[in-house]
């Protein structure tokens, strides 16, 4: 029987100042890539699927479970509270949990939930709820250190479906795009007081999470808002390039994390909108290609392996037609390898050469990242449908969640258990 996540708190420490190759301690795992760097996962599944290790019922919301030091932090909603839970990551057991109120309703009936995943660092867990309330609180306590109401204190609009930017923590800052108004639409705040860093640009937030990098000698923070790329120097909040991307539809959003391979940053966005491949090269943005039917990456970011981009092409709202397709798309050509229509709406991980594919429907598929041909090797249905949040993929164990599910599979080879 699923046990509901209790609010009782307990004093286990949770040690996170420095993550481990193997933890996932932000959104889209260490990187902001969607690649776990573990070399302990299992070829070959049982026939019944990868055992389940625990499960539990959770509240709303689409923010994806984060894993560092063998804990788990889920933050979702239950009736008029967004709550942060922390979670042995190994038995599913409360750690502590922290709530708050919120009166977020969702314009479109969608979930009332939050849709940022946190980010744990330092010892500390990061997280932005739909209604811009921006939190620290202790990894090891759930004990609030500060809080910022963005909405009171820069403006920052409802968006479509509430704010949904998961927390960069680069430097001393941690970096949002909050859409506010008055050259407040990116800002950072001091990662040990809360108090503001820097605040830049006019573009609304769009729902695409920053990463941060380092191209050539310098450190960029790439943010895709509803206008476009912007890329920052994260310490000082300097604009350094914009480059305009957005849809021809402006009922649209720009969802998809930027992806860097080496100098290049490519973009995708549906509602008509495409990918671009760009350059930056002596301090410049050029444009490598783009195109509208290439790789239209409604919510999921594509992952990367040896110059060929994997990624969920087409709308996955349900109704629209054609139906959306997985796809192998090669870089710097934007040739497409090969296409299917058997997963339909999906987010990416990949694993080496493993693609583990978690569907809208709820079901978990192993495939290779081969460009060749799409190879699948094993799917299984793991949780029910409305499946949303992006995974985690932890010590050899992966985390997911559904609109009231959230199940741990071990993924680890024989000799590693």
């Amino acid at each position: 029987m699923r046990e509901r996540l209790s609010f009782c708190l307990n004093l286990s420490l949770l040690v996170a100042a420095t993550s481990s190759a193997s933890d996932w301690p932000q959104f889209l795992g260490p990187n902001r890539d969607g690649v776990y760097d573990g070399s302990d996962l299992t070829d070959a599944w049982p026939a019944g699927g990868p055992p389940v290790v625990w499960q539990k019922g959770v509240g709303h919301g689409f923010s994806g479970p984060v894993v560092a030091d063998h804990k788990l932090i889920l933050f979702h909603r239950e009736n008029a509270q967004e709550i942060v839970a922390c979670l042995d990551a190994r038995t599913g057991s409360p750690v502590w949990s922290f709530a708050y109120p919120t009166s977020y309703q969702d314009d479109f009936g969608f979930d009332d939930g939050p849709r940022a995943t946190p980010s744990i660092s330092g010892g500390r867990v990061y997280t932005f709820g739909a209604q811009g309330m921006l939190h620290c609180l202790e990894a090891g306590s759930g004990k609030k250190v500060w809080s910022v109401d963005t909405k009171t204190e820069f403006g920052a609009g409802n968006g479509f479906f509430g704010l949904a930017c998961s927390p960069l923590v680069e430097g001393d800052g941690v970096l949002l795009s909050i859409g506010g108004p008055k050259g407040a639409g990116i800002a950072a705040f001091n990662k040990a007081n809360g108090k503001l860093l820097w605040q830049t640009s006019d573009d609304d937030a769009g729902y695409s999470s920053p990463v941060a990098a380092t191209i050539g000698d310098r450190r960029y923070a790439f943010f895709f808002t509803r206008e476009g790329l912007i890329a920052i120097d994260p310490a000082k909040g300097k604009i350094l390039h914009q480059y305009p991307w957005h849809s021809r539809n402006r009922m649209s959003v720009n969802a998809a994390t930027p992806l860097i391979v080496g100098d290049s940053i490519f973009l995708s966005a549906s509602y008509g909108t495409g990918a671009a491949l760009l350059r930056l090269r002596d301090q410049q943005v050029e444009k490598t290609w783009s195109d509208d039917d290439i790789l239209s990456n409604h919510y999921a970011t594509s992952v990367e392996l040896n110059g060929f981009l994997y990624g969920i092409h087409g709308r996955t709202d349900p109704g629209f037609s054609p139906h959306p397709r997985l796809r192998c798309v090669e870089l710097k050509t934007k040739r497409v390898c090969w296409e299917t229509d058997s997963i339909g709406a999906a987010s990416l991980t990949r694993a080496g050469s493993q693609l583990l594919i978690l569907t809208e429907k709820g079901e978990l598929v192993d495939a290779a990242a081969n460009p060749d041909s799409f190879q699948l090797k094993a799917r299984a249905r793991i949780l029910s449908s409305e499946v949303r949040a992006f995974p985690a993929v932890a010590d050899g164990f992966f985390y997911a969640r559904s609109k009231d599910q959230l199940v741990c599979l071990d993924l680890r080879r024989a000799n590693e258990k």
